[in-house]
């Protein structure tokens, strides 16, 4: 592996031995796993990191603080870009200033391509100010919004259209099983508009019989804009991800029983922010992730039950918090290391805006830093 200290917002020191060590948080179990520490200069709005090395061939996903929203930008290694998400709108432009300032440290001029998972606004909020803060080339979502008793998906969906309809940029609407037309990345939509894959990958183990599914308690279907999450497999070489936007229990059944459709995935992007209403065992324990990552917030995401159910993963090696989530406490929360904002009663910590970045190589090795305490753990592919 050559993640060393090579990630894109560094601006200090290198530390050039690796040493291994036992991972203390209770779900980071992996042998195979290591941790790298070093000192970085903090950077304005807390965000530290690294600067890439140019020659090595990585992906570079990272995963913005947009406080319990969405905001996952992927950054192929001829620096093609994939935003899912823009976070919230409001608080003084808050997340469309730390998606844009991250991304233009990383080295982008522009967003080649948003998806969309959905119109909720903590995910299409912030696209009024994104566009405002950085070029945006291409708009992907799930067609028209079907939430309609609800106003403030309502007014989150109209000031989307009217961003599209200033004629600025263009347009896609996604169809489970397509191949996303996104330079630099491999993209299969899993779900659309209320719409799943009928049949199972190619890859990955996919198509086995779900054990998972014995026993599993029917679910009351959902009728919000959750269940029409447009949800991603994104491969980068023998990698594969998995987001899911916020897509319930109801539609992970339908999607994973009684055919495990989407075999086994090394990096999940836990769905609807670690909700209660998502993750069910019938999804998170038949893909199998080796690392979870979640995007919540202080008081939003993060449940107990979801926690518990990602910690009985078969095989997990490291599950990662965006922020520490308070109605759990200590018991439902992964260690310091782990989590990328901290709770802090003394003080708000919603403008500290830490990040994690992963660092993919194609032969699957990979490694997950976090922007708070330099600290990057590395995780071997699996032979």
């Amino acid at each position: 592996m050559r993640f060393g200290n090579h990630g894109r917002l560094f601006r200090g020191s290198m530390l050039s031995v690796f040493m291994p060590v036992l991972v203390s948080a209770p779900i980071a179990r992996a042998q195979s796993t290591h941790v790298v520490s070093r000192s970085a200069t903090q950077q304005e709005g807390g965000q530290t990191g690294a600067i890439a090395n140019p020659l090595d061939p990585q992906m570079q996903i990272y995963f913005v603080d947009v406080e319990g929203g969405q905001a996952t930008l992927f950054i192929s290694p001829d620096e093609h870009s994939l935003l899912i998400d823009t976070g919230w709108p409001g608080n003084n432009g808050r997340d469309a200033d730390r998606i844009a300032g991250l991304a233009k440290q990383a080295g982008l001029k522009e967003i080649d391509t948003v998806v969309l998972t959905h119109y909720h606004t903590d995910h299409v909020g912030g696209v009024p100010d994104l566009v405002g803060k950085i070029p945006v080339g291409t708009f992907i979502d799930h067609g028209l919004n079907r939430e309609l008793d609800n106003g403030i998906t309502q007014h989150g969906y109209d000031a989307y259209q009217k961003v599209l309809a200033s004629g600025k940029y263009k347009h896609l609407i996604a169809a489970p099983g397509q191949k996303l037309p996104i330079p630099g990345f491999d993209a299969t939509v899993i779900s659309a508009d209320g719409n799943l894959i009928d049949h199972p990958l190619q890859d990955g183990g996919a198509g086995k019989p779900n054990q998972f599914c014995t026993n599993a308690p029917a679910q009351k279907p959902d009728t919000t804009e959750n269940s029409r999450s447009v949800g991603l497999l994104i491969r980068y070489g023998a990698f594969r991800i998995l987001d899911l936007g916020d897509l319930t229990m109801d539609k992970e059944m339908e999607l994973m029983c009684p055919t495990n459709k989407l075999g086994r995935v090394d990096l999940l992007i836990v769905s609807h922010h670690g909700s209660n209403l998502s993750s069910s065992p019938v999804l998170v324990d038949a893909i199998m992730p080796r690392v979870a990552i979640m995007d919540n917030g202080a008081k939003k995401g993060g449940s107990p039950q979801t926690i518990d159910t990602l910690r009985g993963i078969p095989g997990l090696e490291g599950l990662w918090q965006l922020h520490y989530a308070e109605e759990g406490g200590a018991a439902h929360n992964s260690a310091g290391r782990y989590i990328a904002n901290l709770h802090s009663p003394a003080k708000d910590c919603s403008d500290e805006a830490h990040y994690l970045r992963v660092s993919v190589e194609k032969d699957g090795d990979f490694a997950v830093f976090n922007s708070r305490t330099d600290d990057t753990v590395e995780y071997k592919a699996k032979k």
